[in-house]
């Protein structure tokens, strides 16, 4: 049995926030930016890491983006597991998937971002 693993992008402003509310929740995982992760260990790639958050469950799977966050929430507990559960439903999932897909395009403008957010991930800080 692994311990889970969430990879967000350290260079962001609003993704490192995010992962402060997230730490807050009853979560026995570790997490990590992309860019101090040993990616290969992870079964990624840091094109994917670039991309999205990623959640890399106790077997290794890897779930990216939305279903990242419904993983995060399932692997939480109650009430969390609820959201999470919910979101991994083929209706809501979908929601999810073009409402994260939004939101990452768009974290510049978030509060909590940072100049880096507004780059092209290859130029980046830390690339």
């Amino acid at each position: 049995m692994r311990t889970p693993v969430l990879v967000y992008d350290g260079d962001c402003g609003f993704c490192t926030r995010s992962v402060r509310i997230a730490e807050k929740l009853p979560l026995r995982a570790r997490i990590v930016p992309w860019q101090e992760a040993d990616l290969a260990a992870l079964r990624t790639t840091e094109q994917r890491a670039r991309h999205e958050v990623l959640w890399v469950g106790e077997t290794g799977r890897v779930a990216g983006g939305a279903d990242a966050v419904a993983a995060l929430l399932r692997h939480c507990g109650l009430p969390w597991s609820v959201p999470g559960v919910l979101l991994s439903l083929p209706v809501l999932r979908a929601i999810a998937r073009f409402g994260y897909r939004r939101i990452a395009a768009n974290r510049h403008r978030l509060p909590g971002s940072t100049p880096a957010c507004a780059l092209p991930a290859d130029q980046r800080p830390g690339t």
